[in-house]
Order: structure tokens, then sequence, then C-alpha cells
């Protein structure tokens, strides 16, 4: 057995304790090679009856506390993150031939937090979050177009447009993250950190 690869894995996995060092440097390289927005991801909820649901959202920060991604709170996936806490994300970088999929619970990020990054967005994506109520059902498209114009009219100032109270960031803190690579043959490989009860991480390979 190799000793300074006990485990026999590929290099691309490195010899790692903290999966967040890993995920910095899968996701770095994902960065330099994917095409559109590497930072991509989807993510999976359920409401209270469990009945899940899966859309695609963006990644807009992450450290040791964990994933961060940004919504409108009354918008179907925030009404079921306040039902039911637990939730999945799955990156897949086709590029790269690469996976990793993070299992957790999600909380509300202050809101300094969420301030700061609603405040780095463009005018119109801030006008958009006031005039979209995500998830409701439209008359017609013209409904929303009126409520984008009369937002822009309402916030003129493209430096002083308030953060909605409905609208901030969830953060997901995991309890297990693994990376998958592909493999020939469908023999792909699997690494798998599980955070236990003592807060360290415990890696294990998985059979494909």
């Amino acid at each position: 057995m190799n000793q300074k690869n006990p485990l026999g894995l590929n290099k691309c996995f490195l010899d790692l304790d903290d999966p967040f060092q890993l995920f910095e440097r899968w996701f770095a390289d994902a960065k330099s090679k994917e095409i559109n927005d590497p930072n991509a991801l989807a993510l999976g909820t359920a409401n209270k009856e469990g009945i899940p649901s899966v859309r695609m959202v963006l990644l807009k920060g992450f450290d040791q506390n964990g994933f961060i991604f940004y919504t409108n709170l009354n918008s179907q996936k925030g009404k079921e993150l306040k039902e039911n806490p637990n939730a999945s994300m799955c990156f897949h970088w086709k590029s790269l031939l690469r996976q990793i999929r993070i299992v957790g619970t999600l909380q509300l990020v202050e809101k300094k937090t969420a301030d700061d990054y609603y405040n780095t967005r463009a005018y119109e994506s801030r006008i958009g979050a006031w005039a979209s109520k995500q998830s409701s059902i439209l008359k017609n498209r013209d409904e929303l177009l009126k409520a984008l114009e009369d937002f822009k009219k309402k916030y003129n100032d493209k430096d002083n447009v308030p953060r909605p109270d409905y609208w901030s960031g969830w953060n997901l803190k995991p309890t297990s993250i693994e990376f998958w690579l592909d493999g020939e043959n469908r023999i792909h490989e699997r690494l798998k950190y599980i955070l236990t009860k003592d807060n360290t991480w415990v890696k294990n390979i998985l059979s494909p």
C-alpha cells in the first residue's frame, strides 16, 4: 500500500482531512475550465409532507460554516425551507467529469451578510428582487414588466435600492460532503466526508 495515498484514490482527491479545502481546490478548477456558471448547483428541498423539489441556484459564498445562496424567502423553496430546513446540493462539472454532493441543514444568513451581497448586485437585479413575487402566478408577462417599471420609478437612485425584507440568503451547514470522479466503464471514484458528533470529519471511499 502506498503510504502517501493509503486510500488508493486518484491524485486529484489530494490527501486532505478537511473537505472544505478539497472543495476550494475543485471549485477553483471548475472556475478555470467550466464554460458557464461553475457556481451552479442543484438544490434539493422537501416540504413538511416530504414531497421533494429540485432547482438550480448559484453558490454565492462558502467557508467553514457552509455554502450560501440567495433567494426570495416567499418563493416555493423559501417556504419549504421554513418548514423543513434539511436540504442537499449537487455540483456537476461536466468539463472536469467531477461531482460534489453536500447534505446538511439550512439557516438564514445574518442581515448584514445579505445586505452586503445585495448591494453588489446590478441595479436591474436589485429592482427584480422587489418586482418579482417569485413562484406566484402571473396573469400575464406584462404584469411583471409593469412592476419592474414601477419599482424603477420608486427607486430611481441606482446607488440606493434597499434590500427587501423577504429577500435574503440561506447557508447550508454540511453534515456530509461527497466528491465523485468519473471512471472508465463506470468504475467511478467516490470519497465521502462525514461530520461526527465531536465536530470532526471522517472520510471513507465508497463503491461506485
